[in-house]
């Protein structure tokens, strides 16, 4: 057999031959999307072509009409992390949210779905017959093999290595687009963002590894880093603040306990210089979730450093990281997975990050969570929470301690009203 033996490149709308009543199909998240084939998917829903159809997804960027529900059972949008595009749909009732901490979506989908398609973005298939998923190992690369996969071929994505590669003899159809890729650009950091990221960047050993999220305080705090050395990566997110550090000699990986010498990630999101650099990289590999998120492979990383960001904490150290004043803004994601990982690891720390104020002033640090706020990471697992005020130790410390360190990196015009709030529930003394 020809090592490229397989099906022809179709069209888009190729994808519905294999859709039958009740397929769940399992689409990768963020620039993964296969934007023209879920056009001709909800054009097939639009025409009565499908029916009880649902997509399951992560961090969705491109808005679709199916999100808010116009399709009936036809075509349903299940989603494990909400965006900036399906939050809203979220809160009209248009899609469902999964609650799932990210290292445990292939296993949940492994248990859930009903006829499994994988719908997802590629890059051309090379001379051997391989397609790489490119930006995208995440949820997606667990199933590759195993189940149907339907693949959007764009020129534009890179070809990337690890987790993620499908065969064409395995693939039970393909189309060919040429689309530049989506793109997020940093969110530039401001004064504050940069003061939390000086208490943190000065607690970073050199030779540690390290996990950053997203956002603005991520960002500043991998900006920081310049002049460490011989650091490590092993993130669920990649993003272009790696890529600096990495070209500066900072990042090697020299000295990793697992995957020495290559960055460790799950998906990558950018901008246009993010994916040139990791097209044909092998310094970077693309795993999959339920490895790159696992708290027992991060622990195994000597000086794991986790920085994600936070929106809630209560004098506790409980960390409400997915809902902004009681409503559904994000999800678990995978700062549980990490917190929990960096906890195990030798000399390993976790920071959780936030202002210690909202926009309207509203303080970050409580006594008691804000009604239908939920929890994300516990209050056992929670290592150091930071504030542009300091860094809170909360590892093994007690209850009274925690709500003094809290109160001490709390904004100074709160402090005396949590300071007595605290004493009315018993963990301070009066």
């Amino acid at each position: 057999m020809s090592p490229t033996t397989g099906p022809e490149a179709g069209v888009p709308a190729t994808v519905l031959e294999l859709i039958e009543h009740g397929t769940d199909l399992i689409v990768p998240l963020a620039a993964g999307e296969p934007i023209a084939t879920l056009d001709a998917v909800e054009a097939g829903a639009a025409a009565g072509e499908i029916d009880d159809v649902r997509v399951h997804q992560m961090h969705a960027l491109v808005e679709r009409g199916y999100l808010d529900g116009r399709y009936g059972d036809r075509l349903r949008h299940v989603s494990y992390f909400l965006s900036a595009v399906t939050r809203r749909h979220f809160h009209a009732g248009g899609i469902e949210l999964v609650p799932s901490h990210f290292s445990e979506v292939p296993h949940l989908l492994r248990r859930t779905v009903r006829r499994p398609l994988i719908v997802a973005a590629s890059s051309l298939p090379d001379r051997h017959g391989y397609f790489s998923l490119g930006t995208n190992a995440d949820y997606v690369g667990r199933f590759l093999g195993n189940w149907p996969v339907f693949l959007e071929a764009n020129a534009h994505m890179p070809r990337t290595f690890g987790h993620n590669t499908v065969h064409i003899s395995q693939v039970a159809g393909w189309c060919q687009v040429d689309r530049p890729l989506m793109e997020t650009a940093a969110i530039e950091p401001d004064d504050v963002d940069h003061a939390i990221a000086a208490s943190i960047a000065e607690r970073i050993p050199d030779r540690a590894t390290i996990q950053a999220g997203i956002g603005s305080i991520p960002n500043a705090v991998l900006a920081s880093l310049s002049g460490h050395r011989d650091l490590g990566v092993h993130t669920e997110l990649f993003s272009d603040g790696f890529v600096d550090l990495v070209e500066a000699g900072v990042v090697n990986g020299v000295y990793k306990g697992r995957h020495a010498n290559r960055s460790v990630t799950t998906f990558a999101l950018g901008t246009q210089r993010l994916y040139d650099f990791l097209h044909a990289n092998p310094a970077v590999e693309l795993l999959t979730v339920d490895f790159v998120n696992d708290p027992r492979v991060i622990a195994q990383e000597p000086r794991m450093v986790s920085i994600n960001a936070t929106t809630e904490v209560d004098i506790l150290g409980q960390a409400a990281s997915e809902t902004i004043a009681g409503r559904y803004y994000s999800g678990s994601g995978g700062q549980a997975d990490f917190a929990r990982g960096a906890m195990f690891s030798e000399e390993g720390s976790a920071f959780l990050v936030t202002r210690s104020t909202t926009s309207k002033g509203r303080s970050r640090i409580v006594s008691c969570l804000t009604p239908g706020s939920v929890v994300t990471t516990l209050k056992n697992t929670v290592d150091k929470v930071v504030t542009e005020w300091g860094v809170a130790e909360l590892r093994g410390a007690s209850l009274s301690q925690r709500a003094e360190r809290l109160i001490r990196v709390a904004h100074p015009d709160h402090r005396d009203r949590l300071t007595f709030e605290a004493r009315e529930l018993g963990y301070l003394r009066a």
